[in-house]
């Protein structure tokens, strides 16, 4: 198997951005306790990111998220993930947190969203992984 090597873009004490060029996609591992600020600085940055590198496919993992980050659901519905689609995002793999809170989070604001068919939730990195390849 061919491991690829990816290209760290941005690091913070909340989150580490990858670009993957082998799998083309950008790669977003958020860590730790969320809140408001720290849910806007990291998707701001990552629709940033997904500008400056061209590259629509994101591989957003909550997987290391604890507790409960819904302050900023209806800013994501409403503000955020409009504007990444708006620049172009076509895929979004989100994978849950094992968090009960952080996971309510994420339904939250999904369920606020008017998303495309482009955005789905995996409960495990390799299932998220296996349904961003089929996406081409």
């Amino acid at each position: 198997m061919i491991r690829s090597r990816t290209e760290l873009l941005y690091r913070d004490n909340t989150i580490a951005i990858e670009f993957d060029p082998l799998e083309e996609w950008i790669y977003v591992n958020w860590r730790g306790y969320q809140n408001y600020e720290s849910v806007v600085a990291g998707c701001e940055k990552m629709l940033e990111l997904m500008q400056e590198k061209a590259c629509y496919r994101i591989l957003n993992d909550n997987t290391f998220v604890e507790g409960q980050w819904s302050a900023a659901a209806k800013w994501g519905a409403d503000v955020w993930l409009p504007a990444m689609f708006a620049a172009g995002l076509t895929y979004f793999a989100w994978i849950y947190s094992p968090s009960t809170l952080s996971r309510l989070s994420t339904d939250k604001t999904l369920k606020l969203a008017d998303f495309p068919d482009g955005i789905k939730v995996f409960d495990d990195i390799i299932q998220a992984k296996d349904w961003l390849r089929s996406q081409i």
